[in-house]
């Protein structure tokens, strides 16, 4: 298996003791209880892979406005809202240097306004990576980043991160034939993917239980639950999870 362990989304965070997602405490927690970590890139407005979540700061700091719109040395002096150790967001390469390969990690591509931003991602990820040596996966909601990689060299597993495009809020920006090719996964021939990482409402699509049938692997997410972790295994191989904390086999 890719995922020998249960994930943890953006880190073991807990912000009732000061523990923010996606920051270097949330993945020192991880690591100490023996997790998997899943994180997310961003792209400065300067070029510079930095882990970060959200679209904009304003959910996760004081600063507002989009995410790829700073330059790198003001987002990391952008102190986490909530962080006890006054985390900031950090950059890719030192979350790497972090992590140095003790855990499986699950690396989340966050989809860019235009094409230049996917290629720009696709290569300083692809290059920070080049050295290092521990276990990880590179996964995305968008079709084109997958193939973005592939162009770029990485051999490493790529996943494609889906569920039923049925959440309006989420898919203003989709067109109908959009949603109809990213629900069934017609995009395979081109982006090959190796695993999928899908919604836990959504394990029942038809395109997900036919690959998994074929034996490819599927993590879920966000299971927050040790209820919601048993029902999944009926669709999914793995767990993404938050909020509570899971055995290890």
């Amino acid at each position: 298996m890719l995922f020998d362990r249960p994930i943890a989304h953006r880190g073991l965070h807990d912000r009732s003791k000061g523990v923010i997602e996606n920051s270097r405490s949330a993945f020192a927690a991880a690591i100490e209880r023996g997790y998997a970590i899943e994180t997310d890139v961003q792209l400065s407005s300067d070029g510079v892979p930095f882990i970060f979540h959200d679209d904009d700061f304003d959910r996760l700091t004081e600063a507002t406005g989009r995410s790829d719109a700073r330059p790198i040395a003001e987002v990391t002096r952008l102190t986490l809202k909530g962080s006890a150790a006054g985390d900031v967001p950090p950059l890719f390469a030192e979350f790497l240097a972090q992590v140095a390969g003790r855990t499986q990690l699950q690396i989340e591509l966050k989809q860019q306004k235009d094409a230049a931003g996917t290629s720009a991602l696709a290569a300083t990820v692809a290059a920070a990576l080049k050295s290092y040596a521990g276990p990880y996966t590179l996964e995305s909601f968008d079709p084109h980043l997958l193939i973005a990689l592939r162009r770029e060299g990485v051999t490493a597993p790529l996943g494609i991160i889906t569920y039923g495009y049925d959440e309006p809020t989420w898919d203003t920006k989709v067109s109908g034939w959009q949603k109809f090719v990213l629900r069934h996964l017609l995009h395979w021939p081109l982006t090959r993917f190796n695993f999928i990482s899908c919604r836990n409402v959504s394990l029942y699509l038809p395109a997900v239980r036919f690959f998994r049938a074929r034996g490819m692997e599927v993590t879920t997410w966000t299971i927050t639950s040790e209820q919601a972790a048993v029902a999944s295994k009926r669709g999914a191989d793995q767990i993404v999870f938050e909020g509570f904390l899971p055995a290890i086999a």
